[in-house]
């Protein structure tokens, strides 16, 4: 299971490595190319939410980002560092970054949306301690050779 590991400091101007880096380790993967676009966007949107978090509470630690090959997936997990809270709306357990800014709360609320909206596969956990989006593609089963 090799695994591609990237730390950038919080700055918006690291975001778009990120997302380069994601789409040469997911095309390696054997991730589809129709899918490589949603792998990019939703990389980009989860990074940025992860800078955005580092920036408003003050944290200096870097993002973490894993990109994980197995043998019928791919797999990203973008790690932040900043305090979250799990809120219930209803039913639906919400996790949101513990700020006092209501404008922020829902900035996190939308990229959370936006990356739901572009992975199949996507888990997001929290803790006091910090946060993590994993989020999971298909890969295409190796040719056989003939």
């Amino acid at each position: 299971m090799p695994t591609v590991e990237l730390r950038f400091s919080a700055l918006p101007e690291h975001v778009r490595t990120a997302r380069l880096v994601a789409a040469a380790v997911a095309r390696r993967a054997g991730v589809d190319e129709a899918v490589l676009d949603e792998v990019r966007l939703a990389v980009g949107e989860a990074c940025s939410r992860a800078v955005g978090l580092h920036q408003s509470h003050g944290i200096e630690a870097p993002v973490r980002v894993a990109l994980t090959e197995d043998e019928k997936q791919f797999s990203i997990e973008v790690g932040d560092e900043a305090p979250h809270a799990t809120v219930s709306n209803g039913s639906v357990p919400r996790v949101l970054a513990a700020l006092d800014d209501p404008e922020a709360e829902g900035e996190d609320e939308m990229g959370l949306a936006v990356i739901s909206g572009l992975v199949d596969d996507v888990e997001v956990s929290s803790s006091p301690d910090g946060g993590l989006i994993r989020m999971s593609w298909p890969t295409a089963p190796e040719p056989l050779p003939t």
